[in-house]
């Protein structure tokens, strides 16, 4: 697995209390520390705040996300998305 970079997006592999972040949740590497030991500046945006929480973490506590983070199986059809256009650009 390769090392995170700025600005991608890392799963948390860990629990962090302190911070209530939970295992599974999905951030974005904002900077990257190199001394004394290898870390990352992770930014999340956690469900129902209004703020983000950053934190520094080290490489055993995040992994990188490859691929789409969506399933993309739930687009819009087509046909759905413009008629959701249609209907915005009405009003």
């Amino acid at each position: 697995m390769r090392s995170p970079h700025i600005d991608d997006f890392v799963r948390l592999t860990m629990d962090i209390p302190e911070l209530a972040l939970i295992r599974g949740e999905i951030g974005v590497v904002r900077s990257t520390w190199f001394a004394p030991s290898v870390a990352y500046e992770v930014e999340f945006h956690q469900i129902g705040h209004d703020y983000q929480t950053r934190a520094l973490l080290l490489a055993e506590q995040v992994e990188v996300e490859e691929g789409p983070l969506f399933d993309s199986s739930k687009e819009l059809a087509p046909e759905a998305a413009t008629t959701a256009l249609i209907a915005t650009d009405a009003h």
